[in-house]
Protein backbone atom coordinates (compact mmCIF):
# COMPACT_ATOMS: atom_id res chain seq x y z
CA UNK A 1 0.00 0.00 0.00
CA UNK A 2 2.77 2.05 0.63
CA UNK A 3 4.46 1.57 -2.65
CA UNK A 4 1.40 2.15 -4.13
CA UNK A 5 1.35 5.57 -2.77
CA UNK A 6 4.59 6.38 -3.67
CA UNK A 7 4.17 5.78 -7.13
CA UNK A 8 0.94 7.73 -7.15
CA UNK A 9 2.91 10.50 -5.85
CA UNK A 10 5.84 10.05 -8.23
CA UNK A 11 3.29 9.99 -11.44
CA UNK A 12 1.71 13.60 -10.07
CA UNK A 13 5.13 14.58 -9.52
CA UNK A 14 5.86 13.96 -13.36
CA UNK A 15 2.76 15.45 -14.53
CA UNK A 16 3.22 18.18 -12.60
CA UNK A 17 6.84 18.16 -14.41
CA UNK A 18 5.17 17.82 -18.02
CA UNK A 19 3.37 20.80 -17.68
CA UNK A 20 6.21 23.08 -16.26
CA UNK A 21 7.89 21.89 -19.29
CA UNK A 22 5.38 22.50 -21.89
CA UNK A 23 5.07 25.99 -20.09
CA UNK A 24 8.56 26.66 -20.99
CA UNK A 25 8.73 25.17 -24.23
CA UNK A 26 5.67 27.90 -25.16
CA UNK A 27 7.65 30.56 -23.57
CA UNK A 28 11.12 29.75 -25.37
CA UNK A 29 9.27 29.43 -28.98
CA UNK A 30 7.66 32.67 -28.57
CA UNK A 31 10.51 34.26 -27.36
CA UNK A 32 12.87 32.61 -29.65
CA UNK A 33 15.00 31.80 -26.83
CA UNK A 34 15.64 29.47 -24.14
CA UNK A 35 13.03 30.56 -21.38
CA UNK A 36 13.69 28.17 -17.95
CA UNK A 37 10.94 29.62 -15.49
CA UNK A 38 12.59 28.63 -11.64
CA UNK A 39 10.75 27.07 -9.74
CA UNK A 40 10.70 30.06 -7.08
CA UNK A 41 8.99 32.12 -9.99
CA UNK A 42 6.38 29.60 -10.44
CA UNK A 43 5.10 28.99 -6.77
CA UNK A 44 5.24 32.98 -6.10
CA UNK A 45 3.03 33.66 -9.47
CA UNK A 46 0.42 30.39 -8.19
CA UNK A 47 0.44 31.09 -4.61
CA UNK A 48 3.34 33.96 -3.16
CA UNK A 49 1.19 32.94 0.54
CA UNK A 50 2.37 29.62 0.83
CA UNK A 51 5.73 30.59 -0.59
CA UNK A 52 6.28 33.05 2.35
CA UNK A 53 4.56 30.67 5.01
CA UNK A 54 7.08 28.17 3.73
CA UNK A 55 10.22 30.31 3.95
CA UNK A 56 8.73 31.99 7.42
CA UNK A 57 8.39 28.10 8.87
CA UNK A 58 11.93 26.88 7.62
CA UNK A 59 13.91 29.96 9.04
CA UNK A 60 11.38 30.13 12.01
CA UNK A 61 11.76 26.90 13.28
CA UNK A 62 14.24 25.04 11.93
CA UNK A 63 17.46 27.04 10.69
CA UNK A 64 17.36 30.29 8.50
CA UNK A 65 20.71 28.32 7.14
CA UNK A 66 18.74 25.58 6.22
CA UNK A 67 16.68 27.71 3.77
CA UNK A 68 19.57 29.91 2.23
CA UNK A 69 21.54 26.62 1.84
CA UNK A 70 19.33 24.09 0.57
CA UNK A 71 16.49 25.07 0.09
CA UNK A 72 16.45 28.19 -1.81
CA UNK A 73 19.38 26.62 -4.37
CA UNK A 74 16.62 23.63 -5.38
CA UNK A 75 14.02 26.69 -5.52
CA UNK A 76 16.38 28.19 -8.17
CA UNK A 77 16.16 25.51 -10.31
CA UNK A 78 13.63 25.06 -13.52
CA UNK A 79 10.46 23.78 -12.29
CA UNK A 80 10.52 20.65 -14.39
CA UNK A 81 13.78 19.76 -13.81
CA UNK A 82 12.81 19.80 -9.71
CA UNK A 83 9.99 17.59 -10.35
CA UNK A 84 11.35 15.06 -12.83
CA UNK A 85 14.10 14.45 -9.97
CA UNK A 86 11.76 13.98 -7.65
CA UNK A 87 9.40 11.84 -9.44
CA UNK A 88 12.10 10.03 -10.12
CA UNK A 89 13.20 9.71 -6.64
CA UNK A 90 9.57 9.09 -5.27
CA UNK A 91 9.50 6.00 -8.27
CA UNK A 92 12.61 5.14 -6.90
CA UNK A 93 11.01 4.60 -3.29
CA UNK A 94 8.26 2.89 -4.20
CA UNK A 95 9.93 0.21 -6.92
CA UNK A 96 9.34 -3.11 -5.83
CA UNK A 97 11.92 -5.15 -7.20
CA UNK A 98 11.21 -8.90 -8.68
CA UNK A 99 12.77 -11.82 -7.54
CA UNK A 100 14.89 -13.95 -9.43
CA UNK A 101 13.32 -16.66 -9.16
CA UNK A 102 10.01 -15.30 -10.34
CA UNK A 103 11.85 -14.40 -14.28
CA UNK A 104 13.25 -17.87 -14.87
CA UNK A 105 10.40 -20.02 -17.25
CA UNK A 106 9.37 -23.04 -15.79
CA UNK A 107 9.84 -26.03 -18.36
Amino acid sequence: MIRFLFRFAAMIALAVAVIMGVLDTTRTVAASRLVLTPLKTSWNAVSPDTLAAAQGFVRGEIQPVVWDSVIDPILNQPGFAVFAGLSLLLYLIGYKRQRKAARIAVA
